[in-house]
């Protein structure tokens, strides 16, 4: 009993972050302003979800050697539940802006939205690879 006792313990003071995540993995952005796109590992970061660009494509598929490999381009997010995700940053290499974020998960779709007060920015809708 006392063993049980101890386990739901453990999960109960165990923080949500550190189950996996149905938003973690590598998905394809849509093309930006330049006709470029990406790919986007999204992990944990913490206590937060985090995303970052580990790979770069010309509109043609061709590798785009960027010195945004490496960076991230998601963080800060919280999981609301209900596959919303907020309270973190955007950035935009194309515009070169960072927003505040949101994120909605449906399947293997990432709707992303990058705002600056009450108005918002399509990111496009993001593809699981």
């Amino acid at each position: 009993m006392m063993k049980r006792t101890l386990l739901a313990a453990a999960i109960a003071l165990t923080p949500s972050f550190a189950f996996a995540d149905d938003i973690f993995g590598t998905w394809q952005t849509v093309k930006d302003d330049n006709g470029n796109y990406g790919h986007i590992k999204v992990e944990a970061c913490g206590s937060k979800i985090c995303g970052t660009l580990i790979k770069s494509f010309k509109s043609d598929g061709s590798a785009l050697k960027t010195d945004n490999i490496g960076k991230k381009l998601i963080w800060d997010m919280t999981n609301k539940g209900g596959g919303s995700y907020t309270g973190g940053k955007v950035y935009s290499p194309d515009r070169d802006k960072t927003y505040k974020g949101k994120i909605k998960l449906n399947g293997n779709k990432l709707t992303v939205q990058g705002c600056v007060g009450p108005i918002c920015r399509d990111g496009g809708t993001w593809s699981r690879i």
